[in-house]
């Protein structure tokens, strides 16, 4: 279909975490992102936001019956999952990763194929983070 709309798709990553307000501090800190205005969910449901741009969603844990959103226990989090940030401002996330004393799991590093650099986090609920700065940067 040439001649068909190219409609406009935005990822809008939801995590399920044990404490939303702990976790709306770590990733608006490591990612330099704002939080929702306070609305009385606050508690249950967050969105984190890069200007009007919806960037990432965090949801507590057992809080309502929304499928896999229960059973904290029960599986590994995550598992074969990364949540990949590119970000303008690398070397300042990576200074505010070491502020957060955010668990490294790989330094920053060169990363050859897209040619960019990139750093391996764990974020406080046991995801996998990876702020990277925009590939073609590191040449």
């Amino acid at each position: 279909m040439p001649n068909a709309p190219k409609l406009s798709v935005r990822p809008q990553p939801l995590l399920a975490v044990r404490d939303v307000m702990a976790s709306t501090r770590w990733y608006a800190t490591l990612l330099a992102l704002d939080s929702l205005p306070e609305h009385p969910h606050r508690n249950l449901y967050n969105r984190l936001l890069s200007g009007n741009q919806l960037v990432l969603q965090l949801h507590r844990w057992d809080a309502e019956e929304h499928p896999n959103l229960t059973g904290e226990h029960e599986a590994k989090h995550g598992h074969g999952v990364l949540l990949w940030f590119e970000v303008d401002d690398f070397d300042a996330a990576v200074a505010r990763a070491r502020a957060l004393r955010a668990e490294v799991l790989e330094e920053p590093h060169h990363n050859p194929a897209p040619d960019h650099r990139e750093m391996w986090l764990r974020d406080p609920d046991g995801y996998v983070v990876v702020i990277a700065s925009p590939d073609g940067e590191a040449g």
